[in-house]
């Protein structure tokens, strides 16, 4: 209060994408930091003078070596990890092979709708959280919420 300075708190975008391929399957990613059965679509942060867009295009290609159209704003969600908004997208992919860059992906799968349900019902993959932004993309793709293994099942 001395200083008369006002503050605001630092906001760091990123963008995360729900991409499918011309079949309408979903691309799910591991990341080289999480714990082995975690899947998850592409995510990044939005660098300083870039466009959303043009962050989906470039985190996706630095990630998975896809080039992407149809990219679409779909929701957003305050992510304090650390001082983040994370900008929900869908985009389908112009051809379905991938390249993975192994420092910070080392897998990736496309799934159909049915194949997602049944790798996570037989916890051969664990999905994003309920409450993440992640887990609503995946859900808007599914066409309904994620049913997941009951807890009391482990």
């Amino acid at each position: 209060p001395r200083c008369s300075n006002i503050v605001y708190p630092r906001q760091d975008p990123s963008v995360i994408v729900a991409i499918r391929d011309g079949a309408d399957r979903l691309l799910l990613a591991h990341n080289t930091a999480w714990k082995s059965d975690f899947y998850s679509v592409i995510a990044g942060y939005v660098e300083a003078g870039e466009s959303l867009e043009g962050a989906v295009h470039r985190e996706i290609g630095e990630e998975v070596g896809l080039e992407v159209d149809e990219v679409r704003y779909l929701t957003s969600q305050p992510w304090p990890y650390p001082r983040s908004l994370m900008l929900g997208f869908s985009a389908c992919a112009r051809t379905p092979y991938f390249i993975l860059d192994e420092t910070e992906i080392d897998r990736a799968l496309w799934v159909t709708r049915a194949e997602f349900s049944q790798l996570v019902t037989s916890r051969e993959i664990s999905p994003p959280g309920p409450s993440t932004i992640a887990s609503n993309l995946i859900a808007n793709w599914l066409g309904h919420p994620i049913v997941r293994p009951e807890a009391n099942n482990l």
